[in-house]
């Protein structure tokens, strides 16, 4: 079962877990015309990886090996996408490879339900 966080409640988070990094799955152009999550101002090593939304799982092959390169598999890893559904994919995949993954579940633009990163305040950039 993979752990559910809303952006709301990052920065409480992060206050008694240290041991975290954030992996954002979104497209360059998301990144390019909506923004960038700035998690090294929440001491966050921050990864920018896509995903392919794809229900081959070997479509996806190469975003995980990209991922196991960059990101140190002792932490626990925040995966972020638009609005929580390829960051949940995401982390399925990556769980499954034994990194330990908790979902944004509104991500950086939120989900109807909840703001999501950009709309709650968090750095961004």
């Amino acid at each position: 079962m993979i752990k559910q966080i809303k952006s709301s409640e990052i920065k409480n988070f992060l206050i008694n877990n240290k041991n975290v990094e954030l992996l954002d799955v979104r497209t360059q152009d998301e990144w390019n015309n909506v923004g960038k999550p700035d998690g090294e101002k929440l001491g966050l090593k921050t990864h920018f990886i896509t995903i392919v939304r794809s229900p081959e799982p070997s479509t996806n092959k190469d975003f995980i090996e990209e991922v196991k390169k960059v990101i140190d598999i002792n932490k626990e890893l925040l995966v972020m996408c638009k609005a929580g559904g390829r960051s949940m994919m995401a982390s399925q995949l990556l769980s499954q490879e034994n990194i330990t993954c908790i979902n944004i579940s509104d991500g950086f633009e939120g989900n109807g339900e909840n703001a999501g990163w950009k709309n709650e305040g968090l750095p961004s950039k």
